[in-house]
């Protein structure tokens, strides 16, 4: 039998380090977004890399098609959320779009007349933060409460994050031809899940007005102390401090 003092030791120095990866990982906040920020959503797929790009639209993408593609997506029908870092750039962006059953490839599981299919992309520095786990339990919630009972995913096979996220989910996953349908069945809304939707937007359009006000605020203070002017008008570094 082990030492008693030192399975504590054990028990207490995992407790720890359990919470201290807590500390280190940080909240994702998941906004929903507007048309206003078609320029952020462009810039975002834009800077993926060919890989990961093919793995969000299941083909390779122009940029001239990446473009068409943030340009006509419709805000009114659909609703696309976002995940902001502290200079406003996003991180991952999640698509739910909303379609007539008819028109899936999924159209026999369920009964309701409108089907949402989501997809989503992670930059490559936002990778093992959760952001596409909570990009995806964002988009779940708000068809609960949109009275959607089925959301699909169609991707490659091979997109591993995707994969991972709908076996997490519990989603039921088909495979075929080296792309996988995968759709979860979705609860009824109650009271509860509809407040925690509008905590939720609320939190991170809180966070996102911070992070923009202390943007703002660098902003303006460079203009006003000169620091990082002159790097930007002539190469010139700032003087040192």
């Amino acid at each position: 039998m082990s030492n008693p003092l030192a399975r504590l030791l054990k028990r207490l120095r995992g407790s720890k380090t359990e919470q201290d990866e807590r500390q280190e990982k940080p909240h994702v906040f998941v906004k929903e977004l507007s048309p206003r920020s078609r320029r952020h959503l462009l810039r975002h797929f834009l800077a993926l890399e060919e890989k990961d790009r093919l793995l969000r639209f299941g083909s390779k993408l122009s940029d001239d098609m990446v473009t068409r593609y943030v340009e006509g997506i419709n805000f009114e029908r659909d609703t696309v959320f976002g995940v902001y870092d502290r200079r406003l750039r996003l991180l991952g962006v999640g698509h739910l779009a909303f379609a007539p059953k008819e028109a899936t490839r999924i159209s026999g599981a369920t009964i309701k007349p409108v089907v949402a299919e989501f997809g989503v992309s992670v930059s490559a520095a936002a990778r093992g933060l959760g952001v596409g786990t909570r990009l995806f339990m964002r988009a779940a919630m708000h068809c609960r409460n949109a009275d959607v009972d089925t959301l699909y995913m169609h991707c490659l096979s091979s997109n591993k994050v995707m994969m991972h996220i709908a076996k997490k989910a519990g989603m039921e996953i088909h495979r075929d031809y080296g792309e996988a349908d995968a759709y979860l069945k979705i609860k009824p809304a109650n009271s509860a899940t509809v407040f925690q939707e509008a905590l939720e937007e609320q939190v991170a359009m809180l966070d996102y007005i911070v992070k923009a006000n202390f943007k703002a605020l660098l902003k303006w203070g460079a203009r006003v102390t000169g620091i990082g002017a002159r790097k930007k008008d002539d190469g010139t570094p700032p003087p040192a401090a």
